[in-house]
């Protein structure tokens, strides 16, 4: 790695661009051309754009130390948000460090789905559980202008990150973010509450991409002996947590709808539908007080 890497100072910015996606194509990397476009505008402080325009320019030798030593940990399976220190998430740039699940795709239909069901001028009280990164809250609370938003994270670094990022989208004013288990720290009701929970069964987590199991926190991921531990503790305090008219929104994984809509049905509450995400896979419970409910959920 570092003989090929040590040279590419040399190269204009073009040919270290391919020449970064060749190494990482190499290592079965799967969008490769696109991540050494990340890596290669991050090591040489440079735009997507200014990258073509200035495609013959010479990437120089600090930031081709900086393009190698980027690859080199992304070769050990080191996610790139990780290495860059931020990620996209519904628009939104979040920072992310070792202490959050970095923000998936996937995540992303909770938001689009609750969106979906609320309208974006309505006033709103928002919870979001385990907030890892802030990445729902900041997300619902853009999107809902007249929202406040409290988030809890059993992680004292996680909740000083949500924080952080809360801060740069401009959004502390309209959202607090408390450390503790769940819902434990809290009193009050609120009209919707969100969670993207751990919901791994135990036994999995050894089978994940190392990219997941080497990097992302252990206890963002492990959901028990089922995977289901988590709506277990979260669902216990919804009727307290929720108005009369409230609505919850959760994560789960495949497979797990019958299991979640289950556990919602014996906390007190009722599933109140479910989202699918871009594979076409059910993403997303949804549950409400069981009195609301006069007629069968539709499916979103």
């Amino acid at each position: 790695m570092h003989s090929a890497a040590d040279s590419f100072g040399c190269l204009g910015l073009c040919s270290a661009w391919r020449r970064a996606a060749d190494l990482l194509e190499a290592s079965g990397v799967e969008m490769a051309r696109l991540e050494a476009r990340y890596l290669i505008c991050a090591a040489a402080a440079i735009s997507p754009v200014a990258l073509r325009r200035d495609a013959t320019r010479q990437l120089g030798e600090a930031a081709g130390q900086r393009l190698s030593a980027f690859l080199a940990r992304r070769l050990r399976h080191e996610p790139l948000a990780r290495i860059l220190g931020h990620a996209e998430f519904f628009g939104l740039d979040l920072v992310v460090n070792e202490h959050v699940l970095d923000p998936r795709g996937d995540t992303e239909t909770i938001v689009r789905a609750t969106l979906a069901r609320i309208a974006a001028d309505r006033v709103l009280r928002i919870l979001d559980l385990g907030t890892g990164s802030g990445a729902l809250l900041a997300a619902l609370l853009t999107h809902c202008r007249n929202a406040f938003g409290v988030a809890t994270d059993i992680s004292p670094p996680a909740a000083a990150l949500a924080r952080l990022n809360l801060a740069r989208l401009r959004l502390a004013a309209r959202s607090a973010v408390l450390v503790g288990h769940w819902a434990r720290p809290l009193a009050s009701r609120f009209d919707l509450v969100v969670a993207n929970p751990p919901y791994l069964p135990r036994a999995a987590i050894g089978g994940l991409a190392p990219e997941v199991r080497d990097y992302d926190p252990l206890i963002a991921l492990d959901g028990g002996f089922d995977g289901l531990d988590a709506y277990r503790a979260i669902f216990a305090d919804l009727p307290r947590l929720l108005q009369p008219d409230g609505l919850l929104a959760v994560e789960i994984g495949a497979g797990q709808a019958s299991n979640v809509c289950a556990l919602l049905t014996a906390s007190g509450l009722e599933p109140a539908g479910t989202a699918r995400d871009t594979a076409g896979l059910i993403r997303v419970v949804f549950g409400q007080p069981r009195k609301l409910l006069g007629s069968q959920p539709e499916t979103v």
